[in-house]
């Protein structure tokens, strides 16, 4: 196919290498000059979508804040949800108490803002006054008058009882004798019992009156002895009902008193009522400080169901102060029970133990009636905390779950705590994959979380924006108390930014990377005594940051210094191009050379790519190969088949290689094997390329230019080298300014290229056209040997 004239493609101008920062219309000296900014800078849309959400009431309507991490999207809508909750009426307060009629379902009661801890204190002392009280009035000299009373009223009914039948025994000459298997009732004689022998020398009807008379005394005896515990039982409860009355006057003073410190609360009535009542029944815990049960109190919590002055006590699970607005709760370890309250035991004589008073809330529990901030990464990864979380936002309550059933067979006792109304906004914060993952693998996300507020990782770089980033670096500076920047260091930073996210006309949102980059300047400039932080100080902490994570990029180019890995910066050779790739280390990322080379011969049309034979080569890299396929069939093969096998290969690469990056410079390399024209080894190419022979945009050239820049640096600039890129990554150059200066002096170049024939024409230094001929010539001659092998095997 012919090829059209290209005209000569020129390198690009310093200026044009990296876009500088000019804040003189603001006419500030140092960030002391400058106001802080409010909000985060180009987040409008995301900032929108916050509020929506915050003041959207309806079900569902929680939101999920998508966004790198630095991006400061933690710290504005946190202050945003601060801001707006202080309107907010404070929550009510949630308390447990004890469930008087299950003790293993222990109570939540909703009380008023601050009234959780009146109330305890209340219970407090009422339990204080009823220690000190009941022993002075049980053992008082009135409780002890009326209960001898009681006692010597019943003894004397007994006592009645027993002489009516002695005084009867007594009329058939018989006494009530003491034994000890009791009484018994005997003949007398001279008020001695009578001898048996004296009774068998009666006369016989003087015995049998009398074995009748004894018969009818001990039925009368025995009467007396059958009401006797009718008659305790009735001592026991004349002495309860007088303990009852005792108790329900003080107890009921106690009560009176608590429920007077606070106004009338239908639900929090009815639980003090049942607690009067349990009162009575169990006065006796507060008799005396020596009483058993009390003693066990003291030791540790007791079982649900026992008897302890525990269980008149109050657990305030959350209060709040009257007047501080809603809660802003930021849980930054989500497991279960730190999200929905957990049950503690305690080991009491060797079995596990727990009651009410032992119920702790979770960040549910802290962040009722406000908002609760969440980082998605952690919540899904905790056992159990994700499921927890919806089942509390569908049901619109927390319950509180005891430990699983394989861990509950070990405890001897466990309790149900009653739910909590919940009435709270969630904020999820996480990255795109996370929000992605939920979305598409979790059906109740998209019912629960209606809101995703996206923030941008970019925003446009223009003079407006340079301005507004000037005042965010002088409130970062003035919150991390650092000193002041001048304008040529609020300049440098700026610049910074868009090397951050390798593009020209754009500035990083991650506000941490700013921040930290704010840190370390302030710390070389304080190490010099700078009053103010000034470029050259911003610009050594840059170059001390890239020392600190430069070991490996230090080691690979030792490499190719000391020929280890071949790489030519100097001569020509056939079918050998210097590619360009992009490692990165953790947070660092830098520039490689790697030789491409190519060989060819009579085949059948076929492009090996080695990288992937051998299972090197990603998917996007073998796709590049393809599409270089693509051209050359479509440039060079039309009509015909191509007799072509060629192989390429990225030498001395022994990790994976991916990306498209790349497929401009395998086809380079192609062309030349085939055109046997050499190509200039001072020269490196990055680039991808279409079907269309069109070159295309690649990741990462900032750092592949330096990188190549560094290796020439080392060897001795000459004068003849530079690197080809896309012309669709101008706007993306930020390039160091030894780079800049090299290219002032003429020292090194860069080019810009659209198409693969402006490439090829300069490493080869031949037209496209020259080139395009001896291809097809190569191709041509090895379509002939192919058919001239063909007819030999047919002979």
């Amino acid at each position: 196919m012919p090829t059209e004239a290209t005209p000569p493609v020129e390198p690009l101008p310093s200026a044009a290498l990296y876009r500088h920062s000019d804040l003189s219309s603001p006419g500030f000296k140092t960030t002391k000059d400058l106001e802080d900014v409010e909000t985060l800078v180009g987040q409008e849309r995301a900032l929108e979508a916050v509020r929506f959400a915050a003041r959207m009431r309806a079900r569902g309507y929680n939101l999920f804040v998508i966004g790198p991490k630095g991006s400061g999207k933690h710290t504005a809508v946190r202050r945003y949800l601060q801001e707006r909750a202080r309107n907010f009426p404070s929550p009510e307060d949630q308390v447990y108490v004890h469930n008087f009629a299950d003790a293993h379902r222990p109570i939540a009661l909703t009380l008023p803002t601050a009234a959780g801890p009146i109330l305890a204190r209340a219970m407090d002392k009422m339990i204080a006054d009823l220690t000190a009280t009941v022993p002075s009035v049980f053992e008082g000299e009135d409780y002890r008058l009326r209960r001898q009373a009681i006692d010597k009223s019943f003894a004397g009914r007994g006592e009645a009882a027993f002489k009516i039948v002695a005084e009867e025994a007594a009329k058939h000459g018989l006494a009530l004798l003491r034994t000890e298997h009791g009484l018994a009732v005997a003949p007398v004689e001279d008020g001695k019992p009578m001898p048996q022998e004296r009774f068998a020398a009666l006369p016989q009807t003087d015995r049998e009156r009398l074995q009748k008379a004894i018969l009818e005394v001990q039925g009368q005896l025995q009467e007396v002895m059958r009401h006797a515990p009718i008659l305790e039982r009735e001592r026991q409860e004349t002495i309860g009902a007088l303990d009852q009355s005792v108790a329900e006057a003080l107890i009921q003073v106690v009560v009176d008193e608590a429920r007077a410190a606070l106004p009338e609360i239908p639900v929090l009535s009815t639980w003090l009522d049942a607690m009067r009542a349990d009162l009575v029944t169990h006065i006796q815990l507060f008799a005396r400080d020596d009483n058993p049960v009390n003693t066990q109190s003291r030791s540790g919590p007791p079982a649900p169901g026992s008897t302890s002055r525990r269980r008149y006590e109050v657990n305030v699970l959350v209060t709040h102060e009257v007047d501080r607005g809603a809660p802003v709760v930021m849980e930054d370890h989500p497991t279960l029970g730190r999200l929905i309250g957990r049950i503690e035991h305690r080991a009491q004589q060797g079995a596990m133990i727990t009651d009410f008073t032992l119920i702790r809330h979770g960040a549910l529990h802290a962040a009722n009636g406000g908002y609760l901030l969440l980082d998605a990464q952690k919540l899904v990864t905790q056992p159990h905390a994700w499921d927890a979380l919806k089942r509390a936002l569908y049901s619109g309550k927390i319950t509180i779950e005891g430990p699983d059933e394989a861990a509950a067979t070990a405890l001897a006792v466990s309790i149900q705590p009653s739910s909590v109304p919940l009435d709270v906004k969630v904020v999820l914060f996480g990255d795109h994959r996370i929000h992605l993952l939920l979305s598409s693998m979790d059906a109740d996300f998209g019912d629960l979380f209606k809101v995703a507020a996206d923030f941008d990782e970019v925003l446009a770089r223009d003079p407006e924006h340079d301005q507004l980033y000037a005042r965010l670096i002088a409130t970062i500076q003035r919150r991390e108390r650092l000193r002041p920047f001048d304008r040529k260091a609020v300049e440098r930073v700026i610049e910074h930014c868009s090397r951050l996210v390798s593009d020209a006309e754009k500035l990083t949102t991650r506000v941490g990377r700013i921040a930290n980059v704010l840190r370390e300047a302030d710390y070389v400039g304080r190490e010099r005594n700078h009053k103010v932080i000034r470029a050259n100080d911003v610009e050594d902490a840059l170059d001390a940051q890239r020392r600190r994570v430069d070991r490996i990029e230090r080691q690979a180019r030792e490499q190719i210094l000391r020929e280890t890995v071949l790489i030519y910066t100097e001569g020509e050779a056939v079918g050998q191009v210097n590619g360009l790739s992009v490692l990165q280390i953790g947070a660092h990322a830098f520039g490689r050379p790697t030789r491409i080379t190519a060989r060819v011969r009579v085949g059948t049309g076929r492009v090996i790519d080695i990288e992937r034979e051998v299972d090197l080569g990603g998917p996007l890299h073998s796709k590049g190969v393809l599409i270089l396929q693509g051209y050359l069939a479509s440039r060079y093969a039309i009509s015909a088949p191509t007799s072509l096998q060629a192989s390429l290969v990225f030498e001395q690469s022994y990790g994976g290689v991916d990306g498209d990056s790349a497929s401009s410079t395998e086809l380079y390399a192609l062309l030349s094997a085939l055109s046997d024209i050499p190509i200039r080894q001072g020269l490196a190419v990055t680039g991808s390329i279409n079907q269309m022979g069109a070159v295309q945009a690649i990741g990462g050239v900032n750092e592949k230019i330096e990188g190549f820049f560094d290796l020439c640096e080392a060897r001795g600039l000459t004068g003849d080298q530079g690197v080809l890129i896309p012309a669709a990554n101008t706007v993306h150059l930020m390039l160091k300014s030894e780079v800049r200066a090299a290219v002032d002096k003429g020292a090194f170049r860069i080019w810009t290229v659209r198409t693969v024939a402006e490439g090829i024409a300069l490493l080869t230094g031949q037209s496209a056209e020259v080139v395009d001929t001896a291809v097809e010539a190569r191709l041509q001659a090895f379509a002939e040997a192919r058919r001239r092998f063909s007819l030999r095997a047919e002979d």
